[in-house]
């Protein structure tokens, strides 16, 4: 992959979900209308305190990316986050998913770009 066009994405991905993870914390996006369902699933996620945790490594992995410190690492864990989003908006929200679905492409891609730094553990 061209190397310009990495850093763009890697760069965008690292924007993307920190704005996404201090969100969280903040509150300065509102939150779209969710069907019943979404949102008692959503609420029993954030009165557990597990948004907290999703937030922090959105932030992290948005740092990681920017700067391209641990961005390989970053964006392995946040594939579990990519994926999840994914399937909450397919299962419970699917008039969300436009941007769930943007987040995982672009992780797929920065996972491909990183490629050679995954040789030695698909060995």
């Amino acid at each position: 992959m061209n190397s310009k066009v990495f850093m763009v994405l890697r760069i965008l991905l690292g924007v993307f979900v920190l704005l996404f993870g201090f969100n969280k914390f903040f509150n300065f996006m509102p939150l779209p209308e969710m069907s019943a369902d979404a949102g008692a699933y959503f609420g029993a996620l954030m009165n557990s305190k597990t948004m907290v945790l999703v937030a922090l490594v959105e932030i992290a992995a948005g740092i990681a990316l920017v700067f391209n410190k641990f961005g390989a690492l970053m964006s392995l864990i946040l594939m579990s986050i990519s994926v999840n989003a994914v399937l909450f908006h397919a299962v419970l929200d699917p008039g969300g998913i436009g941007g769930a679905l943007v987040l995982l492409i672009l992780n797929v891609v920065i996972l491909y770009g990183y490629k050679d730094k995954y040789k030695a553990l698909l060995n």
